[in-house]
């Protein structure tokens, strides 16, 4: 049995949750066009006969706004001194940023452990563009491996996980085999509702919300979800409401079918939305829903 934990880090939107996703075969992280998409850090776990690899999605590290965005970034930084592998994460048909370098920089301090590059979204690009990637990626800093992939089309993530299992320093089994993400069926659901904000909001709208699962009553059969999806301005409580209630309904009918399809359970969502101005810059409701660990470091 070989085992470790491994983070992938990088700038938002360049498919981290996709590969998470991807690897474990589930959705356990939401993923949408827009950035800033992950908010927390998702542990996803891979096993199979003689391998366990502990997964770690990062939020995007990202130049911050608020106390939120500092938030995030204090998490990514964490994951990548508390783990065995360092995974950059970037997009291939995106150039060289100043985004990228600055990830790039932190890893240059990293000194006792390998730092893998996943060249991703390989699809985009034909052979030629992609080699010439990574040339460029090689000449600014000096990974231990290199590894092109296509996460939405699960190209090249099985060579992946061949060459993460070379790297496992550990002998010890982290988790049950049932086990496939260590967050809390609360988290599940909140997240899926606002991936579906996400899905079906304009650019402002984002940013800008967040979702809180007030109670689950469950059963065998069935789950009674009460949520609120919190927004920062009274606008934008009427664009979740929508006209006559059609966007709200439409985000619960959406959310609804995905954690039935998670849970294997009848589900019975209802929804309520609530403005909390400025939440993103407010401690005590930054500690309530999840990030106090973070706030102080």
């Amino acid at each position: 049995m070989k085992s470790g934990f491994v983070s992938f880090v990088g700038r938002p939107n360049v498919g981290k949750s996709t590969l998470l996703n991807s690897i474990l075969g589930k959705r356990i992280a939401i993923t949408s066009d827009k950035p800033q998409t992950t908010r927390n850090m998702i542990q996803g776990i891979y096993n199979d006969e003689d391998t366990q690899i502990v997964f770690v999605d990062t939020p995007g590290i990202h130049k911050p706004k608020s106390k939120l965005g500092k938030v995030l970034n204090k998490q990514a930084y964490f994951t990548i001194n508390d783990v065995d592998i360092v995974i950059l994460v970037v997009d291939i048909s995106e150039k060289i940023g100043t985004g990228d370098k600055f990830v790039i920089d932190i890893l240059k301090n990293i000194e006792d452990k390998p730092v893998f590059l996943v060249i991703n979204k390989i699809d985009k690009l034909p052979k030629e563009e992609i080699l010439k990637k990574i040339d460029e990626y090689q000449k600014i800093y000096d990974f231990d491996e290199i590894i092109p992939v296509s996460a939405r089309k699960k190209d090249n993530t099985d060579r992946l996980l061949n060459v993460i299992k070379k790297y496992l320093p550990d002998n010890i089994k982290y988790f049950d085999d049932n086990i496939i993400t260590s967050s809390s069926p609360s988290f599940i659901i909140s997240e899926f509702i606002r991936e579906k904000v996400l899905d079906l909001t304009n650019e402002e709208v984002p940013y800008a919300v967040t979702c809180l699962v007030e109670e689950i009553e469950e059963d065998e059969r069935t789950m009674n979800i009460n949520a609120t999806i919190i927004v920062d301005r009274e606008n934008l409580k009427k664009i979740i409401i929508g006209k006559n209630g059609n966007m709200i309904k439409e985000i619960g009918i959406r959310a609804r079918k995905d954690i039935e399809k998670y849970f294997n359970k009848k589900v019975y969502l209802e929804l309520f939305v609530k403005v909390i101005p400025k939440w993103r810059d407010k401690e005590k409701f930054l500690n309530m829903i999840g990030y106090k660990d973070f706030l102080n470091k």
